[in-house]
């Protein structure tokens, strides 16, 4: 598969572009490659290139996620109808004088009869769902697969999903011949306006139903409760969302189902705090261990391992095991596990504790009682 370009080098703009900027952009380029004016091969390609980058970068949130993401993440979020799903075209080519609309520049890319013929078929689309799934640290590092229980639509058992009763079938709107739309063309001198209206007669389902299944009462569609099985991918973290294209809602009367997007947060852990791919383990060791030094025991999600305090450690030091830590979710390797060095100080001490620690303060010069002093500010 060929890779894409730089939505801003589609366009000929740079990454400051205003939305103005890209806008006019687009205006030029679709004039110069509209399959309507330009014949030549590759014509057509081009124009649905620089249609894809208008609609990403004309849109703040899609942009904006863009920017961070790159095409490579950015694809794994919207599916290409939903790139385009929002964006004005409609005015543009107005302005430009082309007597075709979103519905047209829909149709080419997914499936329709192409540019300048003049009808075409809105393409029903389900409704996405959202679930909040909350997993383990040990599931983030290792990788699950979780069932989830979703409430959605789903086509009809018994009428298969056309809405009609078993032994009769939906009959053909004879108000807009099946399409669901009524179509209205209206010319003012060289320019041709078009409007497209969803069906009066069937409601823009392009048929009729006389008799209508009993269980789904017409819709094609029922409620039920499906069982989803959700691939947790080691090293993904908290706020991730997943899709899972087709397992949303079903539209009435045929189209394509929506997605699940699955929200995933990871559960507080035990020991560990994460830091992007590393992991934060607090471990406290007594004064005589930072000072005299010392091995320790600490945990790992792949179990207990021994650690080594060197003498002289301090308080808040930060000590590295490598490869430790989170599986990364892009490229290879693991973080590393630091582990962050804290003093246990006794609350209570025996007379004797108390008669060795004041020997080792003198023997070190520290005076355990200092004197009183007076601060001037």
């Amino acid at each position: 598969m060929t890779e894409k370009r730089d939505y801003y080098e589609v366009l000929g703009v740079p990454r400051s572009a205003s939305k103005d900027e890209i806008k006019d952009a687009y205006r030029k380029l679709a004039l110069q490659y509209h399959p309507d004016r330009n014949k030549a091969p590759g014509a057509e390609e081009r124009f649905k290139e620089i249609s894809e980058a208008y609609a990403v970068l004309s849109d703040d949130q899609k942009r904006q996620q863009y920017d961070v993401l790159g095409h490579a993440g950015f694809d794994q979020r919207y599916t290409r109808e939903d790139i385009f799903r929002g964006a004005d075209f409609d005015s543009i080519f107005r302005d430009l004088g082309f007597g075709f609309g979103f519905g047209d520049l829909f149709n080419i890319f997914f499936g329709g009869r192409g540019f300048g013929e003049q009808q075409y078929e809105e393409r029903l689309r389900g409704q996405d769902l959202a679930y909040d799934l909350e997993i383990t640290l040990e599931n983030a590092a290792q990788g699950a697969e979780k069932e989830i229980d979703v409430p959605r639509t789903e086509r009809c058992d018994v009428c298969r999903g056309t809405g009609a009763a078993p032994g009769t079938s939906p009959r053909e709107c004879p108000k807009c011949n099946g399409t669901g739309r009524i179509r209205n063309v209206r010319k003012s001198g060289f320019a041709t306006f078009v409007q497209v209206t969803p069906c009066p007669t069937c409601r823009g389902e392009g048929s009729i139903i006389e008799t209508p299944c009993k269980r789904c009462r017409g819709t094609g569609v029922v409620e039920v409760e499906r069982k989803i099985t959700v691939k947790i991918p080691p090293g993904i973290d908290d706020g991730y969302q997943l899709r899972l294209q087709g397992e949303g809602e079903t539209p009435p009367h045929g189209g394509t189902p929506g997605d699940l997007y699955v929200q995933i947060h990871v559960a507080p852990h035990k020991y560990f705090n994460r830091r992007g791919d590393d992991l934060l383990y607090n471990l406290e060791i007594s004064y005589p261990q930072a000072a005299l030094g010392a091995e320790a025991k600490v945990p790992t999600l792949d179990g207990e391992t021994t650690l080594t305090i060197r003498p002289g450690t301090q308080f808040g030091e930060i000590l590295k095991l490598k490869d430790k830590g989170m599986p990364r979710l892009r490229g290879y390797g693991r973080g590393d596990l630091l582990v962050r060095v804290g003093i246990d100080v006794p609350e209570k001490l025996t007379e004797k504790q108390r008669a060795l620690l004041g020997q080792l303060a003198a023997e070190l010069g520290t005076n355990v009682k200092p004197k009183s002093h007076r601060f001037r500010f």
